[in-house]
């Protein structure tokens, strides 16, 4: 216990002797369209109920809010809700202050407290982001129930935890800058320098440099602080991650980057997998697939996930399984993140000069590339104005090109309705669109 209580305290005061994010208070995530978007509360509720979710009157926390740049993100990500903060370094909390009002937040409130000490704040929440955090707490399933106390029913936490299986080079530098006597007290500038001398001073072949080292540790000291002399870091891997939300007696909703969690992107030939893993897979749990791939490309530092109260979602029918009838009572809303002036400009002006609309120029999400015709950028444009019932973009769709340019007979519905199905299952799929069933 009283190791416990030691680390709690090192921990603390490494924050307030640097406080992290060491972002510059200036510095604004406005543009930083990719980073707005999975912190956005829509995405989030989408990917559990396929409903859209305004964010305007929502309740926001950021647990364990450091310096408070996640907590500015997660103020320009969600227009209209109200950004509560916490922290047990009393420096990040005065930074984080200073930074949302710095950058005209007023709907704000922070304090100076333990995860575990959020009920004492008498405020439920829609969304709760806990980032960096969770792998620091002694007990992480702890942590997790502090939230879901202070969660509203239908609210949803996202977290992280480092990954044991990515992350396993550094816990060997840390032990060994441990075995030093490094982190014996608190590791300030004269550590950092040290941990440098040293890692320069191995020959550029000895592995734990050549896999953990690089340029920028050369001048940034946060990197250091955070990689190798890190304060109670801990890395876990995806059944112990599972094993901690039921703990908290938690869901497990989605990991919040799903995309570059899929297995069969892994192999060569995704639509022709070994027969083995081609049979076994759809049997597989979700749990036994993200283990699956972190034991075969163990490519992402963070664990990172949505989780929220037990069977609060919403029925949802893949979309792959929609009925015609579904598709014609369906409203498409385009990303909150897609949804901005200087976007549309640039969709009118594509469709102007009857050139091609790349959406991965304002927002990537995938790696895959998106480029949209001409025409389909023209039917689509009305989402920038209002979300929109298929019904309505069919018959755009028919007005914009009325005759077949094959045979240049009359574009039919059924034909309308097949080109935008399509259409919107790619977007969709991509997480350009929203799709509800009305």
């Amino acid at each position: 216990m009283n190791n416990v209580i030691e680390i709690a305290e090192k921990i603390r005061q490494q924050y307030n002797a640097g406080p992290y994010p060491r972002t510059p208070l200036e510095a604004s995530p406005k543009n930083n369209t990719k980073l707005l978007y999975f912190h956005n509360f829509s995405i989030a509720y989408y990917s559990r109920n396929q409903k859209f979710i305004e964010t305007e009157g929502k309740i926001i926390l950021d647990a364990g809010c450091g310096s408070g740049y996640m907590a500015l993100v997660l103020a320009e990500a969600n227009p209209g809700a109200k950004i509560v903060g916490v922290d047990i370094s009393e420096a990040s909390v005065e930074l984080a202050q200073q930074r949302l009002k710095h950058h005209g937040f007023e709907n704000t409130e922070f304090h100076v407290a333990s995860i575990e000490d959020l009920p004492k704040l008498g405020i439920e929440f829609d969304y709760i982001n806990c980032d960096e955090v969770l792998y620091l707490l002694p007990d992480p399933s702890a942590g997790l129930q502090a939230m879901k106390s202070v969660l509203k029913p239908d609210g949803i936490i996202r977290a992280n935890l480092h990954s044991a299986l990515q992350r396993v080079l550094y816990f060997r530098a840390q032990e060994v800058f441990q075995m030093m006597g490094m982190t014996d007290g608190n590791p300030e500038d004269l550590e950092v320098e040290l941990v440098r001398e040293m890692m320069k001073a191995l020959k550029d072949n000895v592995r734990l440099k050549a896999l953990t080292w690089n340029s920028k540790m050369e001048t940034d000291d946060e990197r250091i602080l955070m990689n190798y002399l890190l304060q109670g870091d801990k890395g876990f891997t995806i059944p112990e991650m599972f094993s901690i939300i039921r703990a908290a007696e938690l869901e497990f909703i989605s990991m919040v980057n799903w995309r570059q969690w899929k297995l069969s992107e892994l192999f060569k030939e995704p639509d022709n997998l070994p027969a083995f893993l081609a049979m076994s897979l759809p049997e597989a749990t979700v749990e036994e697939q993200l283990h699956l791939f972190e034991l075969l490309n163990p490519a992402h530092r963070l664990l990172d996930f949505w989780c929220g109260h037990p069977n609060q979602g919403q029925p949802v029918v893949p979309i792959a399984d929609w009925t015609r009838t579904d598709w014609q009572a369906a409203k498409v809303h385009i990303v909150p993140q897609l949804k901005t002036p200087e976007v549309k400009a640039d969709l009118i002006k594509c469709i102007r000069q009857l050139s091609q609309f790349e959406l991965g120029m304002h927002l990537t999400v995938t790696d895959e590339p998106l480029l949209i015709e001409n025409m389909t950028a023209a039917c689509l444009l009305p989402l920038w104005e209002a979300a929109q019932s298929m019904q309505a973009l069919v018959s755009r769709w028919q007005q914009l090109r009325p005759l077949n340019p094959v045979n240049l007979e009359p574009t039919t519905a059924e034909a309308a309705w097949a080109i935008l199905i399509d259409t919107m299952i790619t977007l969709e799929s991509l997480g350009y669109v929203f799709l509800e069933r009305c």
